[in-house]
């Protein structure tokens, strides 16, 4: 007679004073604070899953790890928590490496856990078997293998707060099906608490530094901030909007930290980065690396006075020669500069401040004059910049915008303002493709009562898009609206210009996809727009289905394939 799975279970729970792996990996994570995973199931792992459901774990499972991966790195994103990631070995762990190097190089805190064959048959060719901790090393502030039953919990709280270190970032825990499965007794385990090894990540700067700062920032008549994605991940956005205020300093923001400066400040800016990295005398750079995106500190004059903030040391400095450096928590610096700068300034260096900024405001209102005409095109096929104008007109408070694709990243910037903090998301430096089904799957979960939207370039939104059905499944619709002109069009730039028309379509034209058709098999709504005066009410449509059926929507807008953004014309990303 066979046994039933209530017979084993039945079984499990009589055996009083025992625990298993995974009810260790589960009962950890939620000292962690974790209250998802974020998965695809696979047998070197499914006695985690049995765990979260005794500890109240909600378990979110996809059709593919990439989206996972994602997914957990959103969530991280939008909560400021730790996201969580559980992958089988093997190709389970392959598919979601995209998803962490995403995370790494956006110093995003998720924790991958992932599944490996038994320690009995180490390295003797186990199914799935591969070598993940050496595969991960080099893209993860942490990973390791468990190689005990007692040591699962202490190993994830170690490996959490790896992520949490300096600047955040990912981290790996292989444990073998054996070391899972195993079930020990309960005193036997090390299961850390909260109290034992919890410490403040508000790290101060040298006070010397401080004071060195401030002889200059005193003195100085045409400052400028650069906000970066450190300053909303570590939540230190009432402190950046203080700081701007106080010091009388415009600011500029990028990446996760758009939207985070209130829009209705005088010292918000964003067009006029360049004439301020040009003309300013002191520039300030909160949270964000030298690295491609700022033309590794080349498009800074070498006249400038340059101070740099950051949680890595190992940013400080790298690519571009600074004035002075300083390491620690953003919004705790901003607030030791704050205290140090009360009533230093002299009244002419206050007037000279406020002639820049209304000098830069000028210049803001002519820069968007001159992007109106484009941005109210009406040719047809449609302007990919009517179609990022439209999407701006449309976001509401609590709209979370998020991009993914090339130029439909690059062109929204001009255009998508943000109306609040961390209603922003875009791929990172990494410049991932196929990001946004699971950053708008996590956004709606973290904010059930925020609308989410997701632009999507038709490239991007083919990698992933099967996971919509899980963002309805588990109740998360959003708004997808794909921006589709059947190419890869950023990349299809480059070659046109290099090898010609004849060769430049190679390899990065794609199919015309009528993806309004797509949201059918499982009830949601789509919609084609081949009018630009017909975007805003095919948005308004959609909204209106989202919220009234619980289901995503598509609005698939095509676009002319043989418009650009004007960073991809220059090819800046390469530069």
């Amino acid at each position: 007679m066979a046994t039933s799975t209530e017979d084993i279970l039945k079984k499990r729970n009589q055996k009083k004073g025992f625990i298993t792996g995974g009810h260790l990996v589960a009962r950890a994570l939620k000292n962690e604070g974790v209250d998802t995973i974020f998965t695809l199931c696979g047998g070197h792992i499914i006695d985690i899953y049995d765990g979260c459901i005794e500890e109240g774990i909600k378990i979110i499972d996809f059709r593919h790890e990439q989206t996972a991966a994602h997914a957990a790195d959103g969530y991280a994103r939008q909560t400021g928590k730790l996201g969580c990631l559980i992958t089988t070995a093997g190709p389970g762990f392959t598919n979601a490496i995209t998803g962490i190097a995403t995370a790494f190089r956006s110093e995003s805190p998720v924790l991958h856990i992932g599944g490996q064959s038994a320690l009995s048959q180490w390295k003797m060719g186990g199914l799935q078997e591969l070598p993940h901790v050496e595969i991960l090393k080099p893209i993860t502030k942490f990973a390791s293998t468990v190689m005990s039953t007692e040591r699962v919990a202490e190993m994830v709280a170690m490996a959490a707060r790896e992520c949490f270190k300096g600047a955040c970032g990912p981290s790996y825990l292989e444990i073998p099906r054996d070391v899972l499965d195993k079930e020990i007794p309960i005193e036997n385990a090390k299961i850390p608490e909260k109290s034992m090894y919890r410490a403040s990540t508000h790290t101060q700067a040298d006070p010397k530094d401080i004071e060195n700062l401030v002889e200059i920032l005193s003195k100085s008549e045409r400052p400028a901030v650069l906000f970066g994605q450190q300053v909303w991940q570590s939540r230190s956005h009432i402190e950046a909007n203080r700081f701007v205020k106080d010091l009388m300093i415009p600011a500029y923001t990028n990446g996760a930290s758009r939207g985070m400066i209130d829009s209705n400040s005088p010292y918000s800016f964003d067009r006029t980065r360049g004439d301020a990295f040009k003309d300013a005398d002191l520039l300030m750079i909160v949270g964000t690396p030298f690295d491609f995106r700022m033309g590794y500190g080349g498009r800074i004059s070498k006249d400038i006075k340059l101070i740099q903030i950051d949680q890595d040391y190992s940013n400080i400095g790298k690519n571009r020669d600074i004035d002075i450096g300083l390491t620690g928590h953003p919004g705790t610096i901003m607030l030791q500069i704050i205290n140090k700068m009360k009533d230093v300034y002299s009244k002419e260096i206050k007037d000279k401040r406020s002639l820049w900024i209304k000098s830069l405001n000028v210049k803001e209102d002519e820069k968007y004059k001159k992007l109106l005409p484009i941005f109210t095109n009406d040719s047809t096929p449609i302007h990919p910049y009517r179609v990022a104008y439209e999407l701006n007109e449309f976001l509401n408070d609590d709209t979370i915008f998020i991009g993914d694709g090339g130029d439909v990243v690059t062109i929204s910037a001009q255009a998508v303002r943000p109306r609040n903090p961390g209603q922003w998301m875009d791929p990172g430096a990494l410049g991932s493709l196929g990001v946004g089904t699971g950053f708008a799957l996590s956004a709606k979960l973290a904010n059930p009562n925020k609308e989410v939207l997701c632009y999507y370039g038709d490239g991007s939104f083919g990698m992933t898009a099967f996971d919509m059905e899980t963002a309805d499944r588990f109740g998360l619709p959003f708004i997808a609206v794909i921006g589709n002109n059947s190419a890869m069009n950023q990349i299809r730039y480059g070659q046109l210009a290099k090898y010609g028309q004849q060769k430049g379509d190679i390899a990065n034209k794609l199919g015309d996809m009528e993806f309004s058709k797509f949201t059918s098999l499982w009830g949601g709504l789509g919609l084609d727009v081949k009018d630009p005066n017909k975007i805003q009410s095919a948005l308004v449509e959609a909204r209106k289905f989202v919220k009234e059926n619980r289901k995503s929507a598509i609005v698939n807008i095509w676009v002319d394939p043989n418009e650009y953004a004007p960073g991809t014309k220059a090819q800046t990303m390469y530069k």
